[in-house]
């Protein structure tokens, strides 16, 4: 186990994952206390964490003075599931009274993080066995047709089964038929799929974040279901913008 990474005197830190977060995808907060009895400037943050491939620092301007807590939007790089993710630890650049300028490593509190790894990772070991893909998108009216493919990967032969798959909170999405089997031995299997507009409400067109977001559930042999998200390209969310907008055009 890798020891631990010692405080820092006078700042104190946690990794949190707010709703946001996990609506914007790829990052979490560092919350950031100042505990001492002077202030300090957070020039640039960046996450430190065996479990993910590090990052660049994301360059930020937060002013502390003792007692402050600020949330610092923090990405996160590629998961890295030989690895654990613990020790957690924030790079933050800091600046000083009087000038000085710093490079501190605090730990992280929470479990935060570690929740998303095993996630990123779980996505991870279904894509390992079976490629998923949408193809063959098209739109006729007010509703767009095309299929979910699954494509054996290497040379993991358990059985990979979709058992269902969820709206996004703008359009439905319905497979033709349910489960989708990839059984051991075969290469490929595909089934229609059917996305009709689930609201034209002002509210949900103008502030969603994820009009596209249809998580598959995925079994992998014997192993519970994963939420995999659908692979949604430009040019296939462009065609479903145009049937939203379409079909929003005919119902105002």
């Amino acid at each position: 186990m890798a020891p631990a990474v010692p405080a820092v005197p006078g700042i104190e830190a946690e990794v949190v994952r707010l709703r946001t977060d996990v609506v914007v995808g790829g990052r979490v907060q560092v919350r950031v206390t100042d505990v001492g009895t002077e202030p300090f400037t957070v020039t640039a943050v960046a996450l430190d964490s065996p479990g993910f491939a590090p990052l660049p620092p994301t360059p930020l301007t937060a002013e502390f003075t003792p007692g402050r807590v600020i949330d610092l939007p923090t990405p996160y790089g590629e998961p890295n599931c030989a690895a654990a993710p613990d020790p957690v630890s924030a790079r933050l650049a800091l600046s000083r009274p009087g000038g000085a300028v710093e490079e501190v490593r605090v730990p992280l509190a929470g479990d935060d993080l570690a929740v998303v790894h095993r996630e990123e990772c779980a996505v991870a070991g279904v894509l390992d066995v079976a490629g998923i893909a949408l193809t063959g998108l098209v739109v006729d009216g007010e509703e767009a047709t095309g299929s979910v493919v699954l494509t054996r990967r290497g040379d993991d032969d358990r059985a990979v089964t979709v058992v269902g798959v969820r709206p996004s909170v703008l359009v439905d999405v319905a497979l033709d038929e349910a489960p989708v089997v990839l059984e051991g031995g075969e290469a490929e299997v595909s089934t229609p799929m059917t996305f009709t507009v689930a609201t034209c409400e002002p509210h949900v067109l103008a502030e969603t974040k994820q009009p596209f977001l249809f998580p598959l559930q995925v079994e992998v042999g014997d192993a519970d279901a994963v939420p995999v998200p659908l692979p949604v390209d430009e040019a296939q969310e462009a065609l479903l913008w145009a049937m939203v907008d379409g079909v929003c055009a005919q119902r105002r």
